[in-house]
């Protein structure tokens, strides 16, 4: 007879660590563990699930396409195991609107406000991807309490901040040693923008702009038609546009988010909870 496989969410957590710093060292420090004693735990987790989950190269780690489909697995069971063990036993009610970025609003944030809406039916969650403008507005009428966003771009300061890596995603058949280097931009409103034609210029590698777009949607179809380059957020990276090698690219600068929340809100269980959530799963 067969002995079942499980997970351990301690493992998955490793792992997702790891994915997100680009570093085992990084991670470790994150952790509170040791380089050895975290490495060991990914490899343990490679051995149940039966395959490499990790490119390791000098510069950092990367996931395998084993470990790209296992990501969202595996941070849906670590805010799924979270929130029961936060919520288990205490029912919430009310209404809470969430503004994104539009690159979070595509990511698995919104699976997991998904997840925690299916924990409390009594509650209704609401996320919106908006203009500067118009999610300003909403905040200020009471549509979104909560609004997780570039620092600069909040509607209030933040009462957190997070700082997150962008990586080189390639489009099919680009060759990453052109010149010049083919790009595929965000519009002028977009402060990544300005960072990754620094860091470009910075690095002494000459650019021209094959496609710009307003929406991550339009920089995604560029890449898969082969346009050029684009810097994302590693949870918008498809396996097929990964930069395989480290030093073809210019290292790409931080992005600061933050999350600012309705003063009005305060001791609002509902809006704490799916505050919580954001934390974790950022």
């Amino acid at each position: 007879m067969l002995m079942a496989r499980d997970l351990e969410t301690a493992l998955l957590r490793s792992f997702v660590t790891a994915v997100r710093a680009g570093s085992i060292s990084r991670a470790a420090v994150a952790l509170g563990h040791t380089q050895p004693a975290l490495s060991q735990q990914l490899r343990k987790l490679e051995r149940a699930v039966g395959s490499p989950l990790l490119h390791r190269a000098p510069s950092g780690v990367s996931p395998t396409r084993a470990g790209e489909e296992l990501l969202p697995y595996a941070e849906r069971i670590l805010a799924l195991s979270a929130q029961a063990l936060a919520e288990t036993g205490r029912a919430l009610t009310g209404r809470c609107g969430v503004g994104l970025l539009e690159d979070l609003a595509v990511s698995r944030l919104p699976q997991a406000l998904a997840d925690l809406a299916r924990l409390h039916p009594d509650a209704t969650l609401e996320v919106l991807s908006l203009s500067n403008g118009a999610m300003r507005e909403a905040y200020d009428t009471g549509r979104v309490q909560l609004v997780l966003d570039e620092v600069p771009d909040l509607p209030w300061p933040p009462r957190w901040t997070v700082r997150l890596p962008l990586v080189w995603a390639v489009g099919q058949g680009v060759a990453v040693d052109a010149d010049p280097l083919p790009v595929v931009l965000f519009s002028n409103t977009c402060a990544w923008r300005t960072s990754v034609l620094e860091t470009l210029e910075g690095a002494g590698r000459r650019w021209r702009v094959a496609f710009e777009s307003n929406s991550l949607a339009g920089v995604l179809a560029a890449l898969r038609a082969g346009l050029g380059v684009a810097a994302l957020m590693p949870a918008n990276l498809e396996p097929a546009m990964a930069c395989h090698d480290a030093a073809a690219l210019p290292a790409l600068p931080d992005v600061e988010l933050g999350l600012a929340r309705h003063p009005g809100t305060e001791g609002d269980a509902l809006v704490d909870a799916v505050e919580t959530a954001l934390r974790r799963m950022i």
